[in-house]
């Protein structure tokens, strides 16, 4: 049995060198088999919010779904999600029909926090997740 690289790595796939060179964090770090995400958000690739709670929710998982798989993983191996929210009741059952879009069964662990800010004034949901590479597969 081989030992695990317990290195810490930086996951900025090519799309994100701006974030990591002007804020001075990386989308995700991995070690060994897991991977811490930072907060994905709604943005679309000119860094402008899309417009409501359901277009800025698809596009922050869409984010994490690509630094995952830049790390080697998938949402599937998902097992814990924390969620920042600026209106946590009137918007959750939003976010949670298109959170079961890209969590359909198996679901991670999951904790919903309300914030009275986020990043961009327009932002509504800010998303981070830790994965294990392997853990979703059957």
């Amino acid at each position: 049995m081989s030992t695990p690289d317990l290195r810490r790595h930086s996951i900025n796939p090519g799309h994100t060198q701006a974030i990591y060179d002007t804020y001075h964090f990386s989308q995700a770090t991995r070690v060994g088999n897991t991977i811490w995400v930072s907060g994905q958000v709604g943005v679309d690739a000119t860094m402008t919010p899309a417009d409501g709670i359901e277009a800025q929710t698809h596009l922050a998982f869409q984010s994490l779904r690509s630094i995952l798989e830049a790390a080697g993983a998938t949402l599937a191996d998902v097992v814990e999600l924390m969620t920042f929210h600026l209106d946590l009741q009137g918007e959750v059952h939003a976010f949670g029909q298109v959170k079961d879009q890209y969590f359909p069964d198996r679901y991670p662990a999951w904790s919903a926090v309300g914030v009275t800010q986020l990043a961009l004034p327009a932002l509504r949901v800010e998303i981070r997740a830790v994965a294990v590479i392997g853990s979703g597969r059957d």
